[in-house]
Parts: C-alpha cells; sequence; structure tokens
C-alpha cells in the first residue's frame, strides 16, 4: 500500500482495513470513534487499487455524518490487493 503525498509504503496483507494500514505506516488518521465507523471522521481518498466495495453499513455512516461520497471510511474498507490513498491532511 502506498500513501500519497509521501510515497510512503507498507506491506500489509489482503484483508487489511485501510485504518489499520495507515496506522502501521505511522501516519495520522483522523478517528473518535475506535474504528467502528461511528464517526465517520477517517475518510481517505483512494487514488488506486483494489478495495472493498463499499458496505452498507459504510454508506449509511458516511450519509448520516456527511462525509464526502468519494471519501472511503479507513476503518471500514478493505485492502483487497495494492492500493494508493491520500489524506486532505497529510
Amino acid at each position: 500500500m502506498r500513501f500519497r503525498p509521501s510515497d510512503q509504503r507498507v506491506r500489509v496483507p489482503q484483508g487489511t482495513t485501510l485504518l489499520e494500514a495507515v496506522r502501521g505506516a505511522g501516519l495520522p488518521v483522523a478517528r473518535a470513534c475506535g474504528g467502528e465507523g461511528l464517526c465517520s471522521r477517517c475518510g481517505l481518498r483512494v487514488l488506486s487499487g483494489d478495495v472493498s466495495a463499499e458496505s452498507a453499513d459504510e454508506a449509511r455512516a458516511k450519509r448520516a455524518n456527511r462525509v464526502d461520497p468519494e471519501l472511503r471510511l479507513a476503518c471500514l474498507a478493505r485492502l483487497e490487493g495494492d492500493a494508493v490513498v491520500t489524506a486532505a491532511y497529510w
């Protein structure tokens, strides 16, 4: 997995959440609920790659918290292969 704009990379197994990958890379990630999809503060933009399809829970949390539909919640989205992501605050 790769992070922009730093171009930092981290190897994580398939099925890892984006939140776990970001934390494993030592990058900051906004969150308040402990990774349960409740606060919706962990929105990341997937620039490319293989990430799980958005679940009904993720879509519901994004709507309830007025999250940009193009962002993915790092605590609920899982890697299915290599991916490149970014956050507005990196």
